[in-house]
């Protein structure tokens, strides 16, 4: 059996309930990511052993210390970035690839940096079997950005740092917005950024835990 056929998908019912109990009952408005998060199928971005925890109201683990972020996070960072679809947008911490997934559904374009090997590598295989062509995956320190495909109109951070990194500032296009938990190990907060008239407007939306962002403008190892 493939489990990358629609027909084959026996989540699907699971797929609404996390919607409708998790996500649309705290307060997610936006249609269009309600809908990539009921199409998306989240148990084929963890391990065979956690599929039938993947539709679960937690994160769960992935390896290299790493997880896949609980279902309303991911719902309420991809809302705050406010896509429409002509965006290009950049992921630091592609992790499983489901936060890439969901994006890839609502954004022209979708650049991932992840510095585990392993799990970009496993996150390319899911995706590309998915069918997704608008995604570029790429090994490296994702505090440091994307600089030759700069600027982005979207860029969401998926581990926490003691501070926005500047590159990823200096990234934003005008008018960008820029998601991402800041804080210390064990005290964070989701963090909005929006570029206007060159100047950087912050909102803080709610308190978190991510794992660290490790890197050259983030936490050391």
């Amino acid at each position: 059996m493939n489990p990358y056929l629609p027909d084959r998908d026996i989540y699907r019912r699971a797929r609404e309930r996390m919607v409708a109990q998790q996500i649309a009952a705290r307060g997610i408005t936006d249609q269009r990511v309600l809908e990539a998060m009921r199409k998306v199928p989240r148990h084929l971005f963890v391990e065979e052993a956690l599929r039938d925890q993947a539709y679960a109201d937690y994160p769960l683990p992935i390896g290299e210390g790493q997880t896949i972020s609980q279902p309303y996070i991911v719902a309420l960072m991809t809302e705050a970035l406010e896509l429409k679809g002509e965006e290009k947008v950049l992921e630091v911490g592609t992790g499983s690839g489901y936060q890439t997934a969901i994006l890839a559904e609502l954004a022209r374009w979708v650049y991932s940096i992840e510095r585990h090997s392993r799990l970009l590598e496993r996150a390319r295989r899911v995706l590309e079997a998915l069918g997704y062509r608008n995604i570029f995956l790429r090994v490296g320190d994702g505090t440091k950005g994307w600089p030759e495909a700069a600027p982005f109109e979207a860029i969401i951070v998926t581990a926490a740092g003691p501070k926005v990194p500047e590159p990823l500032l200096e990234q934003l296009a005008e008018g960008g917005r820029l998601v991402m938990p800041v804080g210390d190990e064990y005290s964070q907060y989701l963090v909005k950024v929006v570029k206007r008239g060159g100047t950087f407007h912050r909102q803080v939306l709610e308190p978190v835990r991510f794992v660290k962002l490790v890197g050259e403008y983030g936490f050391a190892e």
